[in-house]
């Protein structure tokens, strides 16, 4: 079953059992989905479907921390809801470790040396574990090595 079906089948089932909450947030993912399906006239696969969610779960976490600030734990509860859902869409998550083997792979495979070089590196690396890990997180693991 595709990731669109499985959202499709979990809105179906929220609906049935009335959670409110639940079936909010799966419908705002689904119009991120048939928005961008719209704009670009194409029918989005599950690779397309998780930067969309990846996108999503990046604003919620920015929203949340705006929200600790102005303490509003109201609407940060909200978010954090919204997060674990979004969440419940995602692949697997890699471990620290692995991510950082394949990050020390593509930086020995491009020869890279200083952070002039950050921008390919972060490409390559972005092509093996988009989806599968926090791209922030990569991001400051490869600024770590090329300043090393």
């Amino acid at each position: 079953m595709s990731l669109k079906e499985t959202i499709n089948e979990d809105m179906k089932s929220a609906m049935r059992s009335k959670d409110a909450a639940l079936l909010g947030t799966i419908r705002l993912l689904q119009a991120a989905i048939k928005q961008k399906e719209v704009d670009e006239r194409i029918q989005l696969d599950d690779p397309a479907i998780i930067s969309i969610i990846e996108k999503m779960l990046k604003q919620r976490n920015d929203s949340i921390e705006a929200f600790k600030k102005a303490e509003r734990i109201d609407l940060v509860s909200k978010e954090e809801f919204e997060v674990s859902v979004l969440k419940g869409y995602m692949p697997q998550q890699m471990d620290l470790s692995d991510v950082q083997s394949i990050i020390e792979d593509v930086i020995k495979a491009l020869g890279a040396s200083s952070m002039k070089d950050m921008g390919p590196v972060m490409a390559q690396a972005k092509e093996t574990l988009a989806g599968k890990a926090d791209m922030a997180a990569v991001s400051k693991i490869i600024k770590d090595k090329l300043t090393s």
